[in-house]
């Protein structure tokens, strides 16, 4: 009979330009990790089924037993249905994921998006820990956010709950691919920002990391930081004012500035709210991790496993051996 201690879930976190899986022990820990190109311009549904496929191959040979699989994925996601409505960088539209994943394997397999799914890794074990009403953006190629109401994340009338991203912030501003002018993804998110940069005359292939360590010196990234920080801060009063957040927490490679990211953005809230305090604004304990570690808790809940408080947080600990 298998033991407790062999007992595992399987986490898959699916992005434009990697697939990132890991074999989540029963106690939290990372037994196993792989990553593997999503293959965007090939069939990244075969992609994503086969690396799930091998992430459970592997937990067996590390003698685990998977009891579920969580997938995450960006986009338009019926986690009810287990549906990838839409998803523009993985050319997902309509995609059963839960149906193909659950026949590929026959485990329960939980279907989530993924910064919802890290919204659920921060309220369990990270900066939301606690609370039931709060914020979480995590600020990578584009923006998008998790929005926890009353302990559960939003997903909206059409499954497009917390699509910041294309939230107008400068009227007439710059073009957005959606469409629009002037969104916050543009200005704030790590993509728009390295673009505006070049756009502007700065460092061709700068970063976001790059584009921080040269503020202090470089008039452009100076600029364009200043730019990013001031719509975010903007942004982030317009949620303030409709929901109320207790907390709102930043992820993604822009809070990993510190500082030089998080005073200005938090001036810029404070000075957007005339009447009321802002909430405290705060760095995501997991960063990168985070949507991988929602979807093992996702998948725990999918079978019926419990869920205690702060168990997310072994998963930032070195993989186990």
């Amino acid at each position: 009979m298998t033991q407790p201690e062999d007992r595992c879930v399987l986490a898959v976190d699916v992005g434009g330009t990697t697939i990132k899986g890991a074999v989540v022990g029963d106690d939290g820990h990372i037994r196993h990790s792989l990553t593997v190109p999503s293959r965007a311009d090939d069939d990244p549904v075969k992609a994503v089924r086969s690396l799930c496929l091998q992430l459970r191959d592997d937990a067996l040979a590390l003698g685990a037993t998977p009891a579920a699989i969580g997938v995450v994925t960006p986009g338009l996601v019926d986690e009810v249905a287990g549906v990838v409505r839409y998803a523009a960088n993985l050319r997902f539209r309509d995609v059963p994921l839960r149906a193909l994943v659950s026949d590929d394997l026959g485990l329960p397999v939980a279907v989530g998006h993924d910064a919802r799914a890290a919204g659920v890794a921060e309220a369990v074990a990270g900066a939301a820990s606690g609370l039931d009403n709060f914020l979480l953006l995590p600020l990578g190629t584009g923006i998008a956010a998790a929005v926890v109401v009353h302990g559960a994340p939003v997903p909206g009338a059409t499954c497009a709950a917390g699509e910041v991203g294309h939230m107008p912030v400068y009227p007439g501003g710059e073009p957005c691919s959606c469409g629009q002018r002037g969104c916050l993804e543009v200005y704030a998110s790590a993509g728009g920002l390295a673009r505006r940069y070049a756009r502007l005359g700065g460092t061709p292939g700068a970063d976001s990391r790059d584009i921080a360590d040269a503020v202090a010196t470089d008039p452009v990234a100076r600029a364009v930081w200043d730019d990013a920080t001031r719509a975010l801060g903007t942004a982030l009063a317009t949620l303030t004012l409709t929901l109320d957040p207790a907390r709102i927490v930043l992820g993604g490679g822009l809070a990993d500035a510190g500082a030089l990211f998080f005073d200005p953005v938090r001036d810029a809230l404070r000075g957007a709210l005339a009447w009321r305090p802002p909430p405290p604004v705060l760095r995501s304990a997991f960063g990168a991790q985070a949507a991988q570690v929602g979807a093992a808790i996702m998948a725990r809940r999918e079978a019926g496993l419990p869920v205690p408080e702060g168990w997310g947080t072994a998963a930032l600990a070195p993989p186990v051996a």
